[in-house]
């Protein structure tokens, strides 16, 4: 078994030319290029056609979080500008409870210029209202920042789509432009709190969605608030010197039935779906171990799946979802809502996910170390297909749909 700890993060490096970069989404998002990989082999088609390869009555998770515009510029009375990138919300810490606060709330930040942000409150002054930003104190790389705005009608999301931006990827090395608050965003996004689109997801138009009906391929959503530390190159040597981030999701009690019913049927809709999924089977054990296990101790952390222990191996996958139905239902839960911090890399094993479509991702990223434990060393030849046949890269880029090796069950 790999020594997940050790992997080298040089091992996980390739050539990603810029121009190769999709700076911009094409003018309709299915005519994107799709790279099949099934049984060792490439096929390429057009994401339009993604229907065609995806079996009959299999079933296709989606992740329908919404960007939210958590870029703030404030000034200091000098006049000089700070940034203010909103990770998540502390004070309430329920997103939908934070976005609709009024007058004041408490975020977890990113700060650009930190050093010169030495003391004193920061403003931010727009028509109608002013919002000033106060620093609680530093965690790390991070800042607890409290917010207050003197607007009465207002909450925190009417100051964030006022006064804020949208956080598209560093990697695009380009400004934010008004097209991007559509194009950055999934046609069926709905729950506020992402920094970041599940951009998988960025593909699927209501025609796709059709060519699905027609083939009775079904759908479920869940939804997983997509971190800053999503796209973030890994830049320790080796991965037990990095620390994963932590991303708050929540699922339904219906979608963790069709889970069961679909039982290696299952495709995860971009690496946000498919960590969610997974994480389920580890909520799943740690019931198994403790049925009475409160919410505190129901969350994956970055090493829970590893080493691989001889009860996960006996413990099916429809066990673990099981186990999650029956804590849900013994609770009068309809959602479970919890965080996870999962880490997939090379020597996973995938518990519920047999087939992914996702985008072709940063080297040396947490996601294609995602890509090479689902279909192993196999990624550098997909890559290299995808680099040779002018496939677009990273956000906006093209998509690849993905099995697992000889795991579908028809």
């Amino acid at each position: 078994m790999t020594d997940v700890k050790s992997i080298r993060i040089d091992d996980f490096d390739y050539e990603l030319p810029d121009d190769r970069i999709a700076k911009f989404p094409l003018s309709e998002r299915d005519k994107s290029k799709l790279l099949v990989w099934k049984n060792e082999r490439i096929t390429e088609s057009s994401f339009l056609n993604l229907s065609e390869f995806i079996p009959e009555k299999a079933l296709l998770v989606f992740n329908n979080t919404q960007v939210i515009q958590a870029r703030l510029i404030f000034r200091k009375k000098t006049g000089a500008p700070i940034e203010i990138f909103c990770l998540e919300p502390k004070e309430p810490s329920d997103y939908a409870q934070a976005l609709a606060q009024s007058r004041s709330c408490t975020w977890l930040c990113l700060v650009g210029n930190a050093k010169r942000w030495k003391e004193g409150k920061l403003e931010c002054v727009m028509p109608g209202v002013r919002c000033t930003a106060e620093r609680i104190n530093r965690r790390g790389e991070t800042h607890l920042i409290r917010f207050e705005w003197d607007h009465p009608d207002w909450t925190f999301a009417d100051v964030l789509e006022k006064c804020g931006e949208l956080p598209i990827p560093p990697y695009l090395n380009r400004k934010t432009e008004a097209s991007d608050k559509e194009t950055y965003q999934t046609i069926y996004s709905k729950v506020k709190g992402s920094v970041a689109a599940p951009t998988a997801g960025l593909h699927f138009t209501e025609a796709v969605f059709q060519s699905f009906r027609e083939k009775k391929i079904e759908r479920e959503e869940l939804t997983l608030h997509v971190g800053a530390g999503t796209f973030k190159p890994v830049k320790s040597k080796t991965l037990a010197e990095h620390e994963m981030h932590s991303e708050w999701f929540s699922i339904k009690k219906s979608t963790v039935e069709q889970l069961i019913k679909k039982e290696g049927q299952v495709f995860a809709v971009g690496t946000t779906s498919v960590r969610t999924l997974e994480s389920l089977y580890y909520l799943g054990l740690i019931l198994e171990k403790n049925p009475d296990a409160g919410p505190a101790e129901l969350t994956v952390g970055q090493w829970t799946p590893y080493p691989e222990s001889e009860n996960q191996d006996m413990f099916s996958a429809s066990d673990a979802l099981k186990n999650l139905l029956n804590y849900m239902e013994r609770n009068h839960l309809e959602t479970l809502t919890t965080h996870t911090q999962i880490l997939i890399a090379p020597g996973y094993s995938f518990k519920i996910v047999n087939g992914m479509i996702t985008n072709f991702h940063q080297p040396k990223s947490t996601l294609l170390l995602l890509i090479s434990a689902f279909v192993g060393d196999n990624w550098r030849k997909i890559y290299d297909y995808a680099l040779a046949n002018d496939f677009r890269f990273l956000s906006y880029g093209d998509s690849s749909l993905l099995f697992k090796n000889q795991s579908f069950r028809t």
